[in-house]
């Protein structure tokens, strides 16, 4: 079925009174077609997130001032100029040479799952890698994480603790974390940015 836009408004609005005003609702974009893209700006989506670059390009070129947009994919390091001139801010950096490209705000993306198909550092490697990308000049403001897939919204609460822990000893206040199965639990766990998708588009 085709978007309606008092549809994304109504969950828009909904979602916005869960999780608060002092949370950022990032709404995916990843399956959001350009022409969808007009309707999550009538229903007052004010932050969109994306994954890919060349979708990223396509989009920024019709909405730039729409929204303000943030870089929610794997970050390849020739990619991270692109993302640099079309993002306010990245939730994914993982590696050095993207760092050495990035040149906006960003959150180091954090496995805890440990899962060797998901992208991150591990949580060993957070205090070096912090220590590097500072050296590099990013400006790292918090972590990210994506907790292994589950039905139940309550088996990713550990994840989220783990993560809100690492921001804790290294003094860091954003925290990335829930999309639209366990965005509840994650505002729970402190979580100052939520990836939404499917639960606003009502899919």
């Amino acid at each position: 079925m085709p978007l309606s836009p008092d549809t994304v408004r109504a969950n828009y609005a909904r979602i916005r009174e869960e999780v608060g005003p002092i949370v950022t609702i990032v709404v995916a974009t990843k399956y959001v077609s350009l022409d969808e893209m007009e309707l999550l700006a009538q229903a007052g989506v004010e932050v969109v997130g994306e994954n890919r670059v060349q979708d990223l390009r396509a989009k920024h070129g019709r909405f730039a001032g729409v929204f303000r947009w943030h870089f929610i994919g794997h970050l390849q390091s020739r990619k991270a100029k692109d993302v640099s001139q079309l993002c306010e801010f990245c939730h994914s950096l993982e590696s050095e040479s993207a760092a050495r490209r990035l040149t906006i705000p960003a959150l180091v993306e954090v496995n805890l799952a440990r899962e060797e198909t998901k992208s991150g550092i591990a949580p060993a490697e957070v205090s070096a890698f912090l220590r590097l990308a500072r050296e590099l000049g990013v400006e790292v403001r918090g972590l990210m994480t994506m907790p292994p897939l589950a039905d139940e919204p309550e088996r990713s609460r550990p994840y989220f603790r783990e993560l809100r822990g690492l921001a804790g000893e290294h003094g860091l206040r954003e925290l990335s974390m829930g999309t639209s199965q366990d965005y509840r639990v994650a505002v729970e766990e402190g979580a100052t940015l939520v990836r939404i998708g499917s639960v606003l588009f009502g899919r």
